[in-house]
């Protein structure tokens, strides 16, 4: 292997890990490994830190393809709570408004879940990465700034509800890139007539590459000591 020529790596990204932080972690011990000060290490779409699963990693030359892997579908499991909504739409800020739930049942979320499926427009959540006037949202958001963010067209090539017991549902979605599996809960909060938020998440698929091909991080150290290095010219 040679890391700076470029490879590429699939983690399991864990809970409350940012992506950011397992790019550091890999890039640390692919440097020590390839015997070098730096190299280009970047991944293939950002987890939010409450989100696990599959992560795309690129070193060196490979970092080139990157933008091929964002472009692939997506697949995710989410785990949705009917009923409240929070600031960030997940379990990263405190439950700030409640809503009925009593009305909702299982053929109502079937049957508003098929109202997403296709072509929808979505606004990104306020803690999000998307820049706003040259600086992150998230930033400005985490600041009590007011962020308005512009709806983006998106694609669902499908959603199928999983486990049904309300006030909580689990939903698999398979999606394009830039969804937001956040505000796609908000979305499907507010088209049941209620709110809803985000308590798990777990990207099962990204392309071809899905879970059971992913490494732990904690097994990456012990997985490079075991590769053959080709030397750097």
């Amino acid at each position: 292997m040679n890391f700076k020529e470029g490879e590429i790596i699939y983690i399991d990204k864990p809970y409350k890990w940012t992506s950011f932080g397992v790019v550091n972690k890999v890039r640390y011990f692919v440097c020590r490994k390839q015997g070098v000060k730096k190299i280009k290490v970047g991944h293939a779409g950002t987890l939010d830190p409450l989100a696990t699963g599959v992560m795309i990693l690129c070193t060196g030359k490979a970092t080139k393809k990157i933008e091929d892997f964002q472009y692939q579908t997506k697949e995710y499991i989410a785990t949705l709570m009917l009923g409240a909504t929070t600031p960030s739409f997940d379990l990263e800020k405190e439950i700030d408004a409640t809503y009925p739930t009593e009305h909702i049942t299982r053929e109502l979320v079937e049957e508003t879940l098929k109202q997403f499926v296709g072509e929808i427009q979505q606004v990104p959540p306020t803690f999000s990465a998307c820049k706003v006037n040259g600086k992150r949202a998230y930033e400005l958001a985490r600041k009590g700034n007011d962020v308005e963010l512009k709806a983006k067209t998106l694609v669902i090539d499908e959603i199928e509800l999983l486990e049904c017991e309300l006030p909580v549902i689990k939903i698999r979605v398979v999606c394009s890139k830039g969804t937001y599996i956040r505000a796609l809960a908000r979305d499907i909060g507010q088209a049941l007539n209620s709110g809803a938020h985000l308590t798990a998440l777990q990207r099962t698929r990204v392309g071809d590459v899905t879970l059971d091909k992913c490494m732990q991080l904690d097994d990456f150290e012990a997985w490079i000591e075991q590769q053959e290095i080709e030397p750097n010219e």
